[in-house]
């Protein structure tokens, strides 16, 4: 059986997530809620774009292209598609996949013409009526990926009718059902308004479903607890880290019931040896921490967490609980992506806040056509010294061509972060 998706939706108006397509009443941040739906369990979100006009339409485009350098989930986009460079922009903007209105005029057309400039497999529609499929099964067999269905009426008509995959959009929560359809072969995966709700434990249905035989993307762990070796207390020590920056946020223990309480919801829950009680980091404070890994060391009696930290870590408010120095000793960072970061910030920050003789203020002085040039002058210069056979010369080309391309990023605003998500992509 092929992996199900559980599926969030999110409305955009004027770049702000609204309740839905008739209701357009601001609800929780954009990114504060899609952040939620990236570590609860969420597999993928589709973004609607409800803008009247191109100026909106840009709006809600570039609350997108931060979306996407945020999260690591799928997210696809629909709504205000009209012509081919509006899926351009989808793309560009980082979306795995763009939507289209079957119901518009035009979309079969304009998704044939689109699966064969981006590929099939970006592609998508959504599907109201059963006249729809009929007219139009063939094509969509040759051109997407798959279907958006928004109506649950309509669902038996598409399994008869096409072998193409889609995601259900389902009225209201019944547990039954939801396992019924998800049972089907052709059922990519489901969506709905109490998918969106951040009162839904995603993990947890998850982990019911699982239980039924249903394949989801959720923590099935290669050991158990009884592969781990207690201390005196019967207890793990855990190492939390950020799953980001590797930051070391804080030291806890888990009890078999903690350690398996973590792997079902989620989140990191421990056991607390001063109250003797199971606690779930942030279900006060707020402060959760979603898992993203746990691994055993060589002796099998400390785990490592990554996670994504909610707010703070350490119950006095910093991020860490490690902020007390003992000893320091200075050194030079050698980590690639630390010190392109870091190089980075430096441009950004000169860009801010200019420094009288600073090259980097010169180049952003001169603009773009300037910082091109310098590209073009660079990158002439690494050809030239790749025919040299002295290597070190190249090291010290490309050092400045990776400059003067960061001067370049920090013009366009494209960060690091979208460089590595765009190159892991490929």
């Amino acid at each position: 059986m092929e992996q199900k998706n559980i599926v969030a939706t999110l409305y955009l108006k004027n770049g702000k997530a609204v309740k839905s397509i008739e209701d357009h009443t601001e609800i929780n941040d954009v990114f504060h809620l899609c952040r939620m739906y990236n570590d609860s369990g969420i597999d993928k979100i589709f973004v609607f774009d409800l803008s009247d006009d191109d100026e909106e339409h840009e709006i809600n485009i570039q609350t997108i292209r931060e979306l996407n350098r945020n999260l690591e989930i799928k997210v696809c986009a629909g709504g205000n598609i009209n012509r081919i460079e509006d899926i351009k922009k989808l793309l560009y903007a980082g979306c795995m996949q763009v939507v289209l209105n079957g119901s518009k005029l035009g979309s079969v057309e304009l998704a044939a013409e689109a699966s064969k400039r981006f590929g099939k497999d970006r592609i998508l529609v959504s599907v109201n009526n059963v006249d729809f499929l009929f007219k139009y099964h063939s094509d969509l067999e040759e051109t997407i990926h798959e279907l958006l269905v928004m109506n649950i009426d309509v669902m038996d008509s598409v399994e008869n009718i096409t072998s193409v995959p889609y995601v259900v959009w389902l009225p209201e929560f019944d547990y039954q059902r939801i396992v019924e359809i998800l049972r089907k072969e052709t059922i990519r995966g489901i969506a709905g308004e109490f998918i969106n709700n951040s009162e839904t434990d995603i993990m947890k249905l998850k982990s019911m479903l699982s239980a039924e035989g249903i394949k989801m993307d959720n923590f099935a762990p290669d050991l158990k607890w009884s592969d781990l070796k207690l201390n005196s207390d019967g207890m793990v020590p855990v190492i939390v880290q950020d799953y980001r920056t590797d930051e070391v946020l804080m030291l806890a223990y888990m009890n078999e019931e903690a350690f398996n309480t973590t792997i079902n919801i989620g989140k990191m829950t421990y056991w607390s040896r001063s109250r003797q009680e199971l606690w779930t980091k942030g279900l006060t404070s707020g402060h959760i921490q979603y898992v993203k890994s746990l691994t055993a060391d060589c002796d099998f009696d400390t785990i490592l967490a990554k996670v994504s930290q909610v707010g703070a870590a350490c119950h006095t408010g910093n991020r860490s609980c490690f902020f007390n120095n003992i000893v320091k000793k200075q050194f030079v960072e050698k980590n690639p992506l630390k010190v392109l970061e870091e190089v980075y910030g430096i441009i950004e920050q000169r860009r801010n806040e200019p420094q009288e003789g600073s090259y980097t203020n010169y180049l952003f002085s001169q603009g773009i056509d300037k910082i091109l040039k310098k590209i073009g002058e660079e990158s002439s210069e690494v050809i030239i010294a790749a025919k040299n056979p002295d290597p070190q010369e190249v090291k010290y080309e490309i050092s400045d061509l990776l400059y003067h391309c960061m001067v370049l990023m920090v013009e366009k605003g494209v960060t690091w972060e979208e460089i590595t998500n765009e190159l892991s992509q490929r």
